[in-house]
């Protein structure tokens, strides 16, 4: 059953700019007034504001900052029933957490969010800066049993997916950078990390980690990434609900994730990354192995991979690497 705060909420979330009654409440969950009364100076306390009328009840006027889980919960689409989520104030890393609930047997899939990470990280052992509780830290765990091959794609269509749900949160077209990166302009606003785990020919726990810069960090970034990084809140000019984001966000990965295990994802696939890819067209220099390559990005082909054009020969297929600019593209 949803926590009594996660009740409340969601009647007030249903009525957002309108009254809720205090007896209807009290109705509703089986408690008196008096206990409807203590949990929302309760939720004021976590950092809610209402107004209160005698005769006409409670609306709400303010949500957190901060990730709230109640709010999350009353935020979810109701399709997520069975579906759990637990929010955390520190973790060494969202995905190494997820890590070990899956080996100790929670039931997936599942979600963990932190408000600040000791041990973020990023791909190829980077470090993720993510000391700030007004963005978004969270890893996913599920457990597809599906075949390795089928996982090729699975990073860049969960970008995608994320490139896709930013453009209809913010109103501002992001960009996904292959692999895995998610640009406003060319300043990186997150990133996507998948680590999975595998028996045999089966992939037995995947982990789906993502970071994003949601609203500027209270004290500022980091010097080696002010020229680098942007939040949301920066791309839309103005601040972006936290929790809103964040449920969003859980409700489109999952329908994502049906789509992929399903195998059905692959034409939505293809026109997703036409729209969204920020190297087609444009000359890169590509890391791969200590070698370096450098063409004109011609897109991924149907498994993932990076085709590059050298500039003579046929394109060149690229499954990993990392990929600097040389030159923005063409008007």
């Amino acid at each position: 059953m949803p926590k009594t705060e996660t009740v409340i909420l969601r009647e007030l979330l249903a009525r957002e700019g309108g009254w809720v009654s205090g007896a209807a409440l009290a109705r509703q969950l089986g408690i008196s007034r008096v206990a409807v009364w203590q949990r929302m100076e309760r939720l004021r306390a976590a950092g809610f504001s209402f107004e209160a009328v005698r005769a006409r009840g409670y609306r709400l006027t303010g949500r957190p900052a901060t990730l709230h889980p109640p709010l999350l919960e009353a935020l979810l689409p109701m399709r997520t029933r069975g579906f759990s989520l637990q929010v955390m104030d520190e973790v060494d890393s969202t995905n190494d957490e997820v890590a070990r609930q899956l080996a100790a047997g929670r039931p997936a899939p599942f979600a963990v969010l932190a408000r600040r990470q000791t041990r973020g990280k990023g791909r190829l052992g980077r470090v993720w800066h993510s000391d700030s509780p007004v963005s978004l830290y969270a890893s996913l765990g599920f457990r597809p049993e599906v075949e390795p091959e089928r996982m090729r794609t699975f990073t860049l269509w969960m970008g995608v997916n994320l490139c896709a749900l930013l453009a209809n949160f913010t109103g501002v077209e992001p960009g996904i950078k292959w692999p895995n990166d998610i640009l406003f302009g060319d300043r990186k606003a997150g990133g996507l990390l998948t680590e999975a785990r595998i028996d045999a020919d089966r992939i037995r726990d995947l982990i789906l980690g993502i970071g994003l810069n949601v609203n500027p960090p209270p004290r500022g970034w980091p010097a080696e990434l002010a020229n680098r990084a942007t939040t949301l809140a920066d791309a839309c000019g103005q601040p972006v609900d936290l929790n809103r984001l964040a449920a969003a966000l859980i409700g489109r990965v999952l329908l994502a994730y049906e789509s992929f295990r399903e195998d059905r994802h692959q034409d939505q696939f293809a026109d997703l990354w036409a729209r969204f890819d920020t190297l087609r067209g444009r000359t890169v220099t590509l890391l791969e192995g200590g070698r370096r390559h450098t063409g004109e990005v011609r897109g991924v082909d149907d498994e993932g991979a990076l085709l590059l054009h050298e500039g003579r020969g046929p394109l060149r297929r690229f499954r990993a690497g990392e990929v600097t600019f040389e030159k923005p593209p063409a008007a």
